[in-house]
């Protein structure tokens, strides 16, 4: 398959162009390298992907996904069997700072990968959607068959208006579209705003770390190859309609259009507090906490229904979070020669 891969210098979006050309395929990667984190990382990342055995098969385009024209002109050019859109202006936090790079990025953004969608014959695009979502939504485990509508953070806002959009896409042009709810990714080659390397860092740095809602909230921390399996996993199951659909009682996690979203987690929730721990643990250093109240727009935990994606494609979670941890924790030491 010829696939576009966007966000591939992006933590999860390395790792998937990496799954794609290790089994063969060819793989367009497509990334703006902005500076909302350090683009040395991103640059790395890349440089990680080009290295591959089968690097002859990765062509990069520096493109931002909100440049209209420019990206009509690359679908219509390349031809694009598949897409795994995980180009998003990312983290909760800074929308509150800065909303219109949300909107640009995430709605304008995804509004011209529709498009190109639409008018090339894509066959299937995968697009990232996010735990954020769920918002107030206080009934544990989240299930995709819940309502989202009470998202408490303009990032969780523009990843539910992704999903209604692709829904409008599937529902208008039988585009197949499936949307995938990421619970707090992890692992190496990780996001330099969250946790497990802002934590990382501090430690060895001997600074305190800012410990929110007095580090009594759960995350469903899912490890990257977790992740990476479930999304091309998701990619060769097209989004199919379901045919025991009812307007009168309508599915919010399937339509009678070849329309799906799924949670891809680890189903295993685990309190921050626990978390630092077993990162104390691998680092042989204990932390300076200082603990404080939660964070606007954060929401207190998440907990992934998973069933859905496990039936449909065999989704399994299989990396324990204390492993998964040892993993990053190996790879910051090398990468940054700690």
């Amino acid at each position: 398959m010829k696939v576009l891969v966007t966000g591939a210098a992006g933590f999860i979006g390395s790792h998937v162009s990496l799954y794609l050309l290790e089994r063969g395929d060819e793989v367009v990667g497509l990334d703006n390298l902005n500076d909302y984190y350090d683009v040395n990382l991103k640059l790395a990342r890349l440089e990680r992907v080009r290295s591959h055995k089968n690097a002859a098969n990765f062509s990069f385009v520096k493109m931002d996904v909100a440049e209209r024209d420019n990206m009509a002109a690359m679908f219509e050019e390349q031809q694009f069997d598949k897409v795994v859109h995980l180009a998003a202006q990312a983290g909760v936090r800074y929308s509150l700072e800065n909303p219109h790079a949300y909107i640009d990025a995430n709605i304008v953004g995804f509004t011209n990968i529709l498009e190109g969608c639409r008018h090339n014959q894509v066959k299937h695009l995968v697009y990232a959607s996010s735990s954020s979502v769920y918002g107030a939504n206080e009934s544990m485990p989240f299930s995709v068959h819940d309502n989202v509508d009470h998202p408490l953070s303009l990032y969780a806002a523009s990843k539910k208006a992704n999903e209604l959009m692709a829904h409008t896409y599937s529902h208008l042009y039988q585009l197949p579209t499936t949307g995938l709810r990421f619970f707090t990714v992890y692992g190496p080659w990780g996001r330099p705003d969250m946790a497990l390397f802002l934590f990382t860092k501090a430690i060895l740095e001997g600074d305190p770390i800012k410990v929110f809602n007095y580090g009594k909230h759960r995350r469903d921390f899912t490890y990257i190859d977790d992740i990476v399996e479930g999304i091309i996993r998701t990619l060769d199951n097209t989004a199919s309609s379901n045919p025991d659909w009812s307007g009168e009682k309508p599915d919010p996690g399937t339509s009678k259009a070849p329309w799906r979203v799924y949670n891809i987690g680890n189903q295993s929730p685990t309190e921050l507090l626990d978390y630092i721990t077993m990162l104390e643990k691998k680092l042989g250093k204990e932390a300076q906490k200082e603990l404080l109240p939660q964070q606007p727009g954060d929401v207190p935990d998440t907990y992934a229904d998973v069933e859905d994606l496990i039936n449909d494609v065999g989704y399994k979670p299989e990396t324990p979070v204390e492993v998964g941890i040892g993993r990053f924790v190996d790879w910051y030491l090398s990468f940054y020669k700690k």
